[in-house]
């Protein structure tokens, strides 16, 4: 077995980002923490932020970065980072935000999430004007103690939305 490698996505990863993210969030978010999405909202979530199309049109988004973790052919992690869109009075233009830092299930434990967010934290911190954000769901301790351990602090809440379900989250903020 060879070791993950973690390079910048490709439009032709957009169907793979999909899959391997999709099934990451139904493990985290409904089978691990048991949120009870109504099969309608979670039908739209996924065509709307999760379907291939919908990755296509993200990886092409202005302003942001996607990074993969491989291992021969197969996904096992992806970040993404950006221009800030959290709901916050402080946030400014220029800031940026981590968007998405997911790992598949069998590939946790192999330090692929911390190297990720690693490299996350310096792409935004080269690339902003500002304070670094980050949105959490407030039922995620094991995230939030991680975020804590890089400098990151509650600075607000919010509701994101999963179809027409809202799932409260907190916004985070270092700098």
């Amino acid at each position: 077995m060879t070791t993950p490698l973690i390079r910048p996505a490709r439009p032709e990863d957009a169907p793979t980002l999909s899959d391997m993210g999709w099934r990451s969030f139904l493990d985290t978010f409904v089978e691990g923490f048991g949120i009870p999405y109504p099969a309608t909202d979670l039908a739209r979530f996924f065509e709307e932020s999760w379907s291939a199309p919908a990755f296509a049109r993200k990886l092409q988004e202005p302003g942001a970065a996607w990074w993969v973790a491989e291992r021969d052919g197969t996904l096992l992690a992806f970040a993404n980072v950006g221009p800030n869109g959290l709901p916050h009075p402080d946030a400014k233009a220029g800031e940026t935000e981590l968007r998405r830092l997911y790992v598949d299930k069998a590939a946790q434990g192999l330090g692929l999430g911390t190297a990720l967010l690693k490299l996350s934290l310096d792409w935004m911190a080269a690339n902003t004007t500002g304070a670094l954000w980050i949105g959490v769901w407030s039922g995620n301790l094991k995230a939030q103690r991680l975020y804590a351990a890089h400098g990151f602090e509650k600075a607000g809440e919010y509701q994101y939305q999963v179809g027409d379900w809202l799932d409260d989250e907190f916004i985070l903020r270092r700098g």
